[in-house]
């Protein structure tokens, strides 16, 4: 394994809960591959660009889309027991919005320019913030607490948040995502040249990490 930066870019969505366990699961696995100097870049998706900017209702949403009680408790039971094993407490019944995702993902992008790790950081405060305590993350104030717990100038996010700012270029970032094929997330792009998807068990995602930084394509996982 070389000594080089080593690049992992994750498309991913914030309201995605696969998204947040592939969080999870990545920083395990990078804990596997100590001796990897690696530099994470969260990129945007939406899994559901048409919901307005005032969010939809979670429960109505979701029977929308799943269409049965029964089947969203057995995905809701699913991931909870999964979330456990990776120390996140998923609280569905707390969450009362499905959020348009745009805005979290513009705070994400202006968290990237700040300094380093804070992009990663407040990725992981917005994911919580859904999932675990089931706040709005479509709401400009929550985003604003959002930004001042990630140590980021809560007054610069407070003039951009009601602006057009950088909706072009998370957009443009999503189209780039859907033109190379990513269908679904998290997709982990491994030093520009491998896709890994789903969120994958920490031990196949450091495999997958160890064989792309020694200049091999990784096995299907």
């Amino acid at each position: 394994m070389t000594d080089k930066k080593f690049t992992i870019d994750v498309v991913s969505d914030v309201v995605c809960p696969w998204c947040f366990l592939g969080r999870k699961r990545l920083e395990s696995a990078l804990a596997l591959n100590p001796d990897l100097d690696v530099i994470v870049n969260w990129r945007p998706f939406q899994l559901d660009p048409t919901i307005p900017p005032q969010g939809k209702d979670r429960n109505r949403y979701m029977q929308e889309k799943l269409g049965s009680s029964d089947k969203i408790f057995e995905i809701h039971q699913q991931l909870t027991e999964l979330g456990k094993e990776a120390g996140i407490e998923f609280d569905f019944e707390a969450i009362e919005v499905s959020p348009n995702t745009l805005d979290a993902h513009r705070l994400i992008r202006w968290a990237s320019q700040a300094t380093p790790n804070v992009q990663d950081k407040m990725v992981g405060i917005l994911f919580s913030y859904y999932f675990e305590q089931g706040k709005n993350i479509g709401d400009h104030q929550i985003l604003l607490e959002a930004a001042q717990e990630a140590g980021m100038d809560v007054a610069i996010v407070a003039s951009l948040l009601p602006t057009d700012a950088d909706t072009l270029g998370v957009r443009q970032e999503i189209d780039t995502a859907n033109q190379i094929g990513v269908g679904g997330v998290p997709c982990f792009i491994l030093d520009q040249k491998y896709a890994v998807m789903g969120a994958q068990s920490a031990e196949a995602l450091a495999d997958a990490i160890r064989q792309a930084a020694d200049g091999f394509e990784p096995r299907p996982v």
